[in-house]
């Protein structure tokens, strides 16, 4: 067991009791803590005992109470406190298998651990869950859960899958529906695979699972040029784009009339290949996929517009107005010059929307470019894919202005790194122009426009 306590946050419930730093945690009311999901089932309740080896080898019986659901305040040494598991399957269309050689170590690696699924939204395949797993899930009522589908069809999911228990994932499936637990699902969409008819047998199997299923996503199957010795498979072309956004958007608002969900939404992707208009805010509910790109682009507009909308109400007077400028209602921003860069999927979205703000006051003066992603494949066209290395060769010796705009996904997460290893100030250093990141948020792109 890696129950090991990393630290106390100062102030919590913990931090009044002698637990240290090194004291590992072994049961929560007589009941052992093997890892992260125990954790924070056994620590729910408002009076618990908690049994600890001390760092010095003595053992610890500490009492707290606390409002029921709280966090008593302990950091472990591992988030899981315990090993993480990793994928085993071999999916056909798995995006980590086409990256290519070269690369840093922690880009290949896949997990596939549904308590990541439960607390950090991962995506899971169910292949790797044993009796017992299934069990604790089910007592605990560890909801929701995130789960990659693609097909109900047992033989055709242990193909896709890649391994031969694909068809069980599927049987579990079917028993945490039936008990009660709540699923996001994703079906990542392979032409001549899980298209059409197969696809509408798994839309209407997620129906008949009933109300558990809250929301599924259908997703473009993403290829890159890196697909040496895997399974041939074909992208999406304008036309089957368009069959799967109405067959979707068809079951969706049978499910709307039905359940007051549509529960099934298409990537914002689907609809940019079908050169279809993305559909209104209202559309997507709560955005309950935004982490599948469902929405994500009609979210990010409707936060920009909304803000534009306010813009005479901000404080803006940190930024100084030009020289001689007698104008008082409207932005107030100088004539800056920068330059925004964004995939291909998303270029004439951010254009239009660098066209609204120059509506607004002409005197935000930017460019977009669409880069193209040499460094995948240019059938890889969204923005969080692009490389720094491509931004660089694509955007050397172009008029930047004063600065250049990124978006937050393009970096890994957490970091200031691309993809390819590329620092963000390396791009900087290489291109002669300050960088600003831009925050997933329409709002924050519109004060990337108009700030010093």
């Amino acid at each position: 067991m890696n129950a090991i306590v990393k630290s106390v946050l100062p102030g919590s419930y913990a931090y009044k009791t002698i637990i240290s730093p090194g004291d590992a945690l072994r049961k929560v009311n007589g009941k052992p803590v093997g890892d992260v999901l125990d954790y924070k089932y056994l620590t729910y309740d408002a009076c618990l005992l908690l049994e600890l080896n001390g760092a010095d080898g003595n053992i610890k019986l500490v009492r707290i109470r606390k409002p029921e659901g709280s966090d008593i305040g302990l950091e472990f040494e591992t988030f899981l406190m315990d090993r993480e598991r990793s994928c085993v399957n071999k999916c056909i269309f798995c995006f980590i298998d086409q990256l290519p050689k070269g690369m840093r170590e922690t880009l290949y690696y896949k997990d596939d651990d549904v308590r990541l699924s439960f607390l950090q939204g991962n995506y899971v395949t169910l292949t790797n869950l044993s009796r017992h797993d299934v069990d604790r899930i089910i007592g605990m009522r560890v909801s929701p859960l995130n789960v990659s589908v693609h097909t109900l069809d047992p033989d055709l999911r242990a193909f896709m899958i890649g391994a031969k228990n694909g068809a069980t994932g599927a049987a579990v499936l079917k028993e945490l529906a039936g008990a009660g637990i709540m699923l996001n699902c994703q079906i990542v969409c392979c032409p001549g695979v899980n298209d059409g008819r197969e696809l509408i047998r798994t839309i209407e199997g997620l129906i008949e699972l009933g109300p558990c299923v809250n929301s599924v996503s259908v997703v473009p199957v993403g290829l890159t040029k890196h697909r040496q010795g895997l399974t041939k498979l074909s992208p999406f072309d304008r036309k089957l784009a368009i069959d799967t956004v109405k067959l979707v958007g068809g079951y969706g608002e049978k499910c709307l009339k039905k359940r007051r969900t549509r529960v099934f939404f298409c990537a914002d992707e689907l609809y940019m290949k079908a050169g279809l208009e993305l559909p209104p805010h209202i559309f997507y509910e709560d955005y309950p996929q935004l982490e599948n790109g469902v929405g994500m682009m009609r979210l990010f507009i409707t936060e920009f517009e909304k803000e534009l909308g306010q813009v005479t109400n901000l404080n803006l007077e940190v930024i100084p107005r030009r020289a001689g400028s007698t104008r008082s209602a409207g932005v107030v921003c100088q004539n800056l010059g920068f330059s925004v860069a964004t995939g291909v999927a998303a270029f004439k979205y951010l254009t239009n929307l660098l066209k609204s703000a120059t509506e607004k006051d002409d005197r935000i003066k930017g460019k977009v470019y669409a880069i193209r992603n040499v460094f995948f494949g240019e059938s890889v066209n969204v923005s969080g894919l692009v490389t720094g290395r491509d931004l660089i060769a694509q955007l050397k010796g172009c008029n930047l202005g004063s600065r250049l705009l990124i978006p937050q996904n393009m970096l890994r997460h957490k970091e200031d790194v691309f993809l390819d290893d590329i620092t963000v100030s390396e791009v900087s250093d290489a291109l002669g122009v300050s960088v600003r990141v831009v925050k997933q948020d329409g709002a924050d792109l519109l004060h990337a426009f108009i700030e010093n």
